[in-house]
């Protein structure tokens, strides 16, 4: 069974999507040992103690550090970033190379790297005028957004779409169902 700790910033609906995948049976080789965020205030944390899993607010003073140390105490295998907005240093992506993994909602290597996070990737998807748009899960290396891609997945940009609108399809369409999948992947090598 690999123990797998979730990264969170906000509001948790990427961790949402992976504890249905795994109350619906689409994950039997991974257990989600605890979610762990660096927003006191993250309703993800309530989502995991709703789903009874451990869920740990960790502050910005030594967050590495704690971070390691709570990752070692669930012996975890796998972290996943799921909406954790905070980059990890190169030291930490080293400690745990090849097992981090990101969802970033647009199709990389389009509308990535740094200062491209939320409602920003869509703005510049929208300006640029893209017909097609998506989500992609990747390794996380030293590079915002440049590890190496597990899967992705296209998403129709419609007229008419906001910012808004076309984050919540994006997340809905795909997001929300390749990054359970990328985990099962994982969970089965």
């Amino acid at each position: 069974m690999l123990n797998v700790a979730i990264l969170v910033s906000g509001g948790g609906t990427n961790l949402e999507a992976i504890l249905t995948a795994k109350d619906e049976g689409l994950l039997l080789n991974a257990n989600i040992s605890i979610v762990i965020s660096n927003k006191r205030d993250a309703y993800a944390l309530k989502r995991a103690e709703m789903h009874g899993i451990k869920s740990l607010y960790l502050s910005k003073d030594g967050f590495e550090d704690s971070l390691i140390k709570a990752l070692e105490d669930e012996e975890v295998s796998l972290i996943v970033l799921a909406g954790f907005l905070k980059i990890l240093s190169a030291n930490f992506v080293k400690l745990y190379e090849n097992k981090i993994i990101n969802v970033h909602p647009s199709l990389i290597p389009s509308f990535c790297g740094k200062g491209y996070y939320g409602l920003k990737v869509h703005e510049e998807a929208l300006k640029r005028g893209v017909k097609l748009t998506g989500a992609t899960v990747h390794y996380v290396n030293e590079i915002p957004d440049g590890g190496k891609i597990l899967l992705q997945k296209a998403v129709a940009v419609m007229v008419g779409d906001t910012p808004e609108i076309l984050q919540k399809r994006v997340m809905e369409e795909a997001e929300w169902h390749i990054l359970p999948q990328a985990i099962d992947i994982i969970s089965k090598e």
